[in-house]
């Protein structure tokens, strides 16, 4: 069996990691626990998530058990890692119906049958906690001196951290120590944002229990363009259909960067390395079957092989037969009753997402990036009547990748 941290090394999973050697070892002799934190604040994860899934399922196929933490308790305080400002805190409510969402994406990934990974919800022991007990096991571990000298702290020093989020490092260190306790985890992963918390996990584990306990961490991803992992002009990339269409999901690969073609393969599918070097290699127009091959097996993973091969039949059709797509096209229905005098094109590209407002989509009309059933559209003021159009309704094109179906029904 090859070794997980061999693996994270050939995929570029490796960013920091303590006791390198002392893990390896490990790693070779025995079944590993191993645990990566979801914070539930929004119904889905993103792409963004994506490579601490794909590392817990790596461990997975190396023979070990994947844990998956949704953070229903840490949540309501919020890390303060990477951000300037704090978090909103979302009620209870809101948190355990993220957090059930999620469970179910993570499925799509990690087998969770007899055990073969573990899903867990920090709420569980988080909220029940006895402040004055905490503080006397955990709190006295913790130097405030040193904790100051974190980036994740230091970061924010400036424009004032509040109490509420000092307390984050302690509860994810306490994290660590109750999954140590309870079902013999010994490695937390994380984006290197996360190491001063993750090594004071292990380091807490190592004083209190005198066991052996690892971090390890991965770069923090953008694109080849300086762009946070994820992002577009239209917000998030969802892994949640409803959020994000499959079609959607599949084009955010399609139009991939050149120079991240083979990074991506290598985070984001289970191609052998070899076949990832071998298309990452490629050059000119022979790099966008590459780019197919990615958008294909990302997809295949998030919504499965039927929504994928949907999506690549919608692709093919619109770039390279110039047909009006398939079934997997982002569609939005219209009434035609609520419209018995048609409806304007700003307001349509409005209601379908294209546009944020009628004042971005004046914008978008002006600078020439909208078609209309494959014409140019340059008039501001048009109005759609559903009558001209038949039952398979109207093709909207924003500039030469984003395109969307709108029905009159």
């Amino acid at each position: 069996m090859t070794n997980a941290l061999d693996v994270f090394q050939e995929r570029g999973f490796f960013k920091q990691v303590t006791h390198e050697d002392e893990l390896r070892q490990t790693l070779a002799t025995r079944k590993v626990t191993a645990y990566v934190g979801f914070d539930p604040t929004a119904d889905s994860l993103h792409v963004g998530h994506l490579m601490g899934i794909m590392a817990l399922a790596h461990l997975q196929r190396t023979g070990h058990q994947p844990m998956a933490l949704v953070g229903g308790g840490t949540v309501m305080i919020g890390d303060p890692s990477g951000r300037t400002e704090l978090r909103q805190i979302l009620s209870p409510e809101v948190i355990n119906q993220n957090a059930n969402k999620i469970k179910k994406q993570l499925g799509n990934y990690l087998n969770f049958g007899d055990d073969q990974a573990v899903l867990v919800n920090n709420a569980d022991w988080i909220l029940p906690l006895n402040y004055i007990e905490f503080l006397r096991e955990i709190g006295s571990q913790f130097s405030v001196n040193r904790m100051l000298t974190a980036e994740c702290f230091r970061a924010r020093m400036e424009r004032g951290l509040s109490f509420i989020e000092f307390n984050y490092m302690l509860l994810q260190a306490y994290d660590f120590l109750l999954l140590n306790r309870k079902y013999g985890c010994v490695l937390q992963m994380g984006g290197d944002d996360q190491w001063s918390n993750i090594l004071a996990g292990a380091d807490l584990i190592r004083r209190l229990e005198g066991k052996a306990a690892f971090g390890l961490t991965w770069p923090l991803l953008t694109t080849a363009s300086g762009k946070k992992m994820g992002k577009t002009e239209a917000g998030a990339v969802w892994l949640d259909p409803a959020k994000t269409e499959p079609f959607a999901f599949y084009q955010y690969w399609r139009n991939t960067h050149d120079a991240d073609v083979e990074r991506f393969l290598a985070y984001f599918t289970f191609l052998p390395m070899d076949e990832v070097r071998r298309l990452g290699a490629l050059q000119d127009r022979e790099i966008n079957e590459a780019k197919k091959i990615l958008a294909f097996e990302a997809t295949k993973l998030a919504h499965g092989e039927e929504e994928a091969r949907k999506a690549e039949k919608t692709a093919e059709r619109l770039f390279e037969d110039g047909a009006a797509g398939g079934g997997a096209l982002p569609v939005t229905s219209v009434e035609k009753a609520a419209y018995p005098e048609g409806i304007s094109l700003l307001d349509l590209l409005v209601l379908t997402k294209l546009a944020s407002s009628k004042k971005e989509g004046r914008r978008l009309i002006d600078q020439g990036g909208l078609q209309l059933e494959k014409q140019p559209v340059t008039e501001v003021g048009l109005i759609i009547n559903p009558a001209d159009y038949g039952s398979n309704g109207l093709l909207l094109q924003k500039g030469k990748k984003v395109f969307h179906k709108v029905e009159f029904k």
